[in-house]
């Protein structure tokens, strides 16, 4: 079963915790039933964030890059439990791998799918609309056309769903998934700002 909806991997993160990536791919092998893809995310010990999904981070760290050519730089606060966890090598070392992609040519807008504005996703749906129309493609696979083009939109400008720079067999969100598996906490990014030398903010 390859039907597996956006709605259903959101659910079963939100009940386990676990990577989006790694929801979809339980479901599918689960062929969409929650309740095996919840077992499965777990037999994999993947969703052990659950545990930490309701913990507040508010400790962590603000960490820097500056390009080489000092035409980029970039600021993001990356957040865990506690300062203990903060001042690991793990998790310094996680800060600056996620400084050094928002400064990459990946270029996220929003953090996480629930920050895109509600506009701007009714924009794209019109312009990805306007286009499959003119594809030639038959009525029925429209929708699986635009669906698609949301889907990439998303994976361009989400960080947490892009592939992370050093590793693209990953994505952010599955880093983060795995450093705090490894320090055991609740481990986020909560806001970043870039600046390429230059360029005027978008909206």
């Amino acid at each position: 079963m390859s039907d597996i909806t956006a709605s259903q991997v959101k659910a079963l993160r939100d009940a386990t915790g676990a990577g989006m990536m790694d929801c979809k791919r339980a479901l599918i092998e689960a062929d969409g039933d929650t309740a095996r893809a919840t077992e499965i995310l777990r037999e994999k010990g993947l969703a052990s964030a659950a545990k930490r999904a309701g913990r507040s981070a508010d400790q962590g760290l603000v960490e820097s890059y500056i390009h080489f050519n000092n035409t980029v730089g970039v600021l993001i606060e990356v957040n865990c439990e506690t300062d203990f966890v903060a001042n690991t090598d793990e998790f310094r070392r996680l800060a600056k791998d996620l400084a050094l992609h928002v400064a990459s040519p990946s270029t996220p807008r929003w953090i996480s799918r629930d920050d895109v504005p509600t506009e701007v996703l009714e924009r794209e749906r019109r312009i990805f609309e306007a286009q499959a129309a003119t594809s030639g493609k038959p009525e029925d696979v429209l929708q699986k056309i635009v669906e698609g083009k949301l889907e990439a939109f998303m994976k361009d400008n989400v960080l947490l769903d892009q592939a992370f720079v050093k590793d693209d067999s990953k994505t952010v969100q599955q880093l983060l998934d795995e450093v705090g598996a490894m320090v055991g906490e609740k481990v986020a990014v909560r806001r970043f700002v870039r600046y390429k030398l230059g360029e005027t903010e978008e909206e």
